[in-house]
């Protein structure tokens, strides 16, 4: 599933890029050498990052 369209960034991309459960949106795009444009996709990866974190 893609999260960010501004960025084509991916679920699985956005997952394996998480490295600590109090990383920011921001923080974790700068990983995949990125960066929010529009915005839209921020709480949804937040979702994402928060429960990946937990998981791990």
């Amino acid at each position: 599933m893609v999260v960010c369209i501004c960025n084509a960034i991916k679920e699985k991309d956005l997952r394996a890029a998480v490295r600590c459960a109090s990383e920011r949106p921001n923080d974790v795009y700068a990983r995949l050498g990125r960066k929010p444009k529009c915005g839209q996709c921020l709480s949804f990866a937040r979702n994402i990052i928060n429960g990946t974190a937990a998981t791990a």
